[in-house]
């Protein structure tokens, strides 16, 4: 009995800590869902965009 016992315990810990483990996995899924999400909007708000260029960053004629 006392072997059952202990072995319902292991299994009752392991449990836990596997559930705390897909509960931690499920907040940083959910939070690299939402920095995605920045991310492509940003992409595509720049892409509505024309690039205007300073006099420092434009390309001389001889290239």
């Amino acid at each position: 009995m006392e072997h059952i016992e202990s072995k319902i315990a292991f299994l009752e810990r392991a449990n836990m800590e596997l559930s705390d483990v897909v509960y931690r996995q499920q907040q940083e899924l959910e939070e690299l869902r939402m920095r995605l999400s920045l991310l492509a909007t940003q992409l595509e708000s720049l892409r509505g965009e024309d690039p205007t260029y300073t006099a420092e960053q434009e390309r001389p004629p001889h290239y």
